[in-house]
């Protein structure tokens, strides 16, 4: 069961907590990686930590000329793409009366249009290849909004509306397409909230605690093997109970 060997993934935001933990869970069911993010020494001490070569491609999502790069570039060195997953993202915070174009912008490039540009790339050869796996990293924000946050909440959102529309078009070519939402999880910027902050986020969480970045690796390994090919067009909520939707 959920044997990738043979296919080819490519994982945005590779350097994060949740992209790394993506990489290695992906790496783990025999797949070829391809690890995308800005932190280059990330990028290295990821590879070092996995038993075989990985593929490194530093990418600066911001910029649409890179991103139209990135699937070129994967696909002249690793051939093929079978599975991507976006999971790249930013924040910038702010509250709506004060919230500036740039800021706006900057979390729209990156977390809804870089998405965007990547799943149309890689559809052309899925297609072809009549198999695929799209996996979007959304968020509970994008489901239940969040003050200070409108423009990580509408991103986030949009990938819901992306995912599934791209689920419907592609789905005649065995290709899936699914987001997952997680809510709070392990990451250096959970960790620098107070204690009592963090005390009640969790008092919030029917489960009792903030999740780990390896529970949300586990739910895209699931949707990237075959035997998650009778799901596209879902949104797969790793959220502790926060919000049963």
């Amino acid at each position: 069961m959920f044997d990738l060997s043979g296919k080819v993934a490519l994982v945005t935001g590779a350097t994060g907590a949740i992209g790394g933990a993506i990489v290695r869970a992906l790496h783990q069911m025999g797949a070829t990686m391809a690890a995308s993010g800005t932190r280059v020494e990330n990028l290295e001490h990821l590879a070092q930590d996995l038993s075989t070569k990985i593929y490194l491609f530093a990418c600066n999502l911001s910029s649409v000329d890179a991103i139209e790069e990135l699937v070129p570039n994967v696909e002249r060195v690793c051939k093929k793409i079978d599975i991507l997953v976006n999971n790249a993202g930013i924040t910038r915070d702010s509250l709506l009366m004060r919230m500036s174009d740039e800021a706006w912008n900057d979390v729209m490039t990156i977390n809804l249009e870089a998405p965007f540009r990547l799943m149309r790339a890689v559809s052309k050869r899925m297609i072809r290849e009549k198999w695929g796996r799209i996996v979007n990293i959304s968020s509970i924000v994008g489901a239940v909004g969040n003050p200070g946050q409108t423009n990580y909440a509408a991103a986030k959102s949009g990938l819901f509306g992306l995912s599934k529309s791209a689920a419907a078009e592609l789905a005649s070519r065995n290709i899936t397409v699914n987001c997952i939402a997680p809510g709070f999880i392990e990451s250096p910027m959970v960790e620098q909230i107070s204690a009592a902050h963090r005390e009640h986020l969790e008092k919030n969480i029917p489960l009792g605690r903030v999740g780990k970045p390896e529970e949300v690796a586990a739910a895209v390994a699931f949707l990237c093997s075959s035997e998650a090919s009778y799901i596209t067009g879902h949104v797969l909520h790793v959220n502790g109970g926060m919000a049963m939707i």
